[in-house]
């Protein structure tokens, strides 16, 4: 029976790669989903509904068909690894932990040291806290093998 994992967070670095290449190196039967990674793909999500001069609305459409692959992504998981970035501000990924915690969905958060003070609320929820991916996979492979 396959495990689910949603992976969730920041896309400038291969970090959904690593782990997926660690799984798979380890052997474990996961099945990973993510967001669409492709930065102007995922803004254009709701540019297909019409045109809007106002770039809120654009914003606005395209985060609600986003939601829909986010949202029952998610739901379906059996757990969520979400990963903040030092670059930027991933107020998704925050939103997607937050989602987690309100659904009592378990949560991995993927984040550096350097943040761990604004992401405190957020990693009290957690089930737990990794600085690296491999600390990711070997979490996988303690929760899926028997």
């Amino acid at each position: 029976m396959s495990f689910y994992v949603y992976l969730s967070g920041e896309i400038h670095t291969d970090w959904r790669d690593e782990i997926q290449r660690g799984a798979e190196a380890a052997g474990l039967d996961i099945v990973f989903t993510s967001a669409v990674t492709d930065h102007a793909a995922s803004d254009a999500a709701g540019d297909h509904l019409g045109e809007e001069s106002n770039p809120f609305w654009r914003d606005h459409k395209s985060s609600k068909v986003n939601a829909i692959r986010t949202k029952t992504l998610i739901e379906q998981s059996d757990l969520v690894v979400v990963r903040f970035g030092d670059k930027y501000k991933q107020w998704n990924a925050a939103f997607d932990a937050g989602y987690c915690a309100a659904l009592g969905k378990p949560y991995v958060t993927l984040h550096g040291e350097e943040i761990i003070h604004p992401l405190k609320e957020v990693d009290a929820q957690a089930m737990a806290w990794a600085t690296t991916t491999d600390q990711v996979v070997e979490i996988l492979r303690y929760v899926t093998k028997a």
